[in-house]
């Protein structure tokens, strides 16, 4: 028998599920460990998008690993993610109880830590600042985008996984950590102490510009938090009060965050268009499909970056390939897999790929990207020079928003 409950919808993370399953051993005495390395490999028996399992017998691995010796937690938390890495696949891997909650905080809007947003650079692999969230004690201490992350507390980041990284540097609000960067403009290494502070995940950021005598509405769209398309909508309500009568939607630097929260913005934008369709292990599509309300019909620029990913993306796609905005920047992340979040009984949970996405044209873009209309190269910006005369990228939107035969059509 199985039992389910359902929680958030997680983005570039389809859905956040706690199961709990009745014991399949009944004729072994299983151990607590082995009961929890079994439910671990039920989860991706069951649900990964790869049902060859990277070429692995899933079953005859079920069979090795439960013969390990398994004393500790922690051995059994190493066997999961030995098994796991079998996948090759970044994004299928094991959360330890404060990772997972972590990551479910996050996605609520507020968490307290430095405010830095990180991945690992794809060639060299080492930890890497995306950018500093704006207002944090990551950008008060001067920590740049593309700054390396060598340590954290004296911990070499080269020996953690992504997660653990973001989880050491979070913490109580007035507590220290130790970081030692190096500079991406100068090379010099430093440790700095950075105090921790209640991080408000604002998502949102939005003003009113004039250009070529029009009235230009800018949101920038910072996560896919659970308060995004509520602050949204209050954003595109202040600007159409102010009068803006053409806007850009900026999705620079912007990681993911509630796969759920992007659709919802783009049916903000969108009328009837289909905005994601969705491929699991059996080839099956699904979609999800805006649903005639859209809050305005105005012309729309999105602006993108290399840092536009997962959630971003999917909103990205949906809006080029319906031809309702025009994309300015570089070529986007890449990332077109969806993960589900699954809780295991002592606290900690797994994130397994499910499935995959495609564009409304069926683009499959994981690990190629999307292409913007016009490619603006820009070297990443702190936030403050964002929309400046400095951010030629904005300039480019600005110019191409306020030139009514360049933008795509309307509604």
């Amino acid at each position: 028998m199985l039992r389910k409950r359902f929680g958030i919808i997680v983005c570039g993370v389809l859905v956040v599920v706690a199961m709990v399953f009745a014991p399949m051993d009944r004729a072994i005495a299983l151990t607590e460990e082995q009961n929890l390395l079994l439910q671990a490999w039920r989860y991706v028996s069951q649900s990964y998008v790869d049902d060859t399992f990277n070429d692995h017998n899933w079953w005859l691995l079920r069979q090795d690993y439960i013969k390990r010796r398994l004393n500790t937690r922690e051995q059994t938390y190493e066997a999961i993610a030995d098994m796991l890495s079998l996948l090759d696949d970044p994004y299928t891997r094991l959360l330890r109880p404060e990772q997972y909650r972590s990551l479910k905080v996050s996605t609520s809007g507020e968490l307290s830590g430095v405010g830095l947003q990180i991945n690992l650079n794809a060639d060299s692999g080492q930890l890497e600042v995306i950018v500093p969230i704006a207002g944090s004690p990551a950008e008060a201490a001067g920590i740049e985008a593309k700054d390396l992350i060598l340590a954290i507390n004296g911990v070499e980041t080269a020996n953690i996984s992504l997660d653990e990284a973001a989880a050491r540097m979070r913490g109580k609000k007035g507590s220290s950590v130790a970081l030692t960067i190096q500079s991406a403009q100068t090379g010099e290494v430093n440790t700095i102490s950075v105090i921790r502070d209640t991080i408000s995940l604002n998502p949102v950021y939005a003003k009113l510009d004039k250009h070529n005598g029009q009235k230009v509405g800018y949101v920038r769209l910072n996560q896919f938090s659970a308060n995004a398309k509520e602050e949204i909508v209050r954003a595109l309500d202040s600007l159409q009060t102010q009068g803006a009568t053409r806007y850009i939607l900026d999705l620079r630097n912007n990681p993911g965050g509630l796969l759920q929260a992007g659709i919802e913005i783009a049916r903000l934008w969108l009328d009837q268009e289909t905005i994601v369709y969705t491929v699991n292990r059996q080839g099956i599509f699904d979609s999800y499909n805006a649903t005639g309300h859209p809050l305005t019909t105005a012309p729309l620029v999105v602006l993108v970056n290399q840092a536009t990913a997962s959630a971003s993306e999917i909103l990205a796609g949906a809006l080029q390939d319906n031809g309702r905005a025009l994309l300015i920047g570089e070529k986007t992340f890449g990332k077109g897999l969806i993960q589900s979040l699954f809780e295991l009984p002592d606290g900690s949970g797994m994130a397994v790929t499910v499935a995959k996405y495609e564009t409304p044209l069926h683009h499959d873009i994981n690990k190629l990207g999307i292409m913007p209309d016009q490619v603006v190269p820009q070297d990443p910006i702190p936030y403050r020079a964002m929309t400046t005369e400095n951010d030629a990228q904005y300039q480019a939107a600005l110019d191409l928003v306020t030139t009514s035969n360049a933008v795509a059509k309307a509604g």
